[in-house]
């Protein structure tokens, strides 16, 4: 479908909301099984899906690819917390850069990302 988009002038689809719920169901449940078995996130499916079924503008699709990657992500983040296995990681740093140091570092790669991405048309 990205492929006819692409190289002919099709349009979105153009559905009503009572059909997009249902196809959205579908699509976000064979998205999650795709996803499951290759051990990815899904975005490389969420984000065509999104712009083709909803008609959303690529940003705005984008966007909500993270969105619902987010609890994914978070509970990873707590779960290899919980384990250590960023120890080695943080180790390193650590062993090689004080906290006063990466700790200010972060924080200014933080704004400059935030700041560049508000200017961001």
């Amino acid at each position: 479908m990205a492929t006819v988009t692409h190289l002919t002038t099709v349009g979105m689809l153009s559905l009503p909301l009572w059909a997009q719920v249902p196809l959205g169901v579908v699509a976000g449940f064979g998205i999650g099984v795709v996803a499951a078995i290759m051990g990815v996130a899904g975005g490389e499916l969420l984000i065509p899906t999104i712009v083709l079924l909803f008609a959303a503008d690529i940003k705005t699709a984008g966007s909500l690819s993270l969105l619902v990657s987010l609890p994914t992500m978070l509970v990873a983040f707590a779960r290899y917390s919980r384990d250590g296995s960023f120890a080695v990681l943080g180790g390193l740093l650590v062993g090689v850069f004080s906290d006063l140091v990466l700790i200010p570092v972060l924080a200014v790669i933080l704004l400059v990302s935030s700041a560049k991405l508000a200017r961001h048309d």
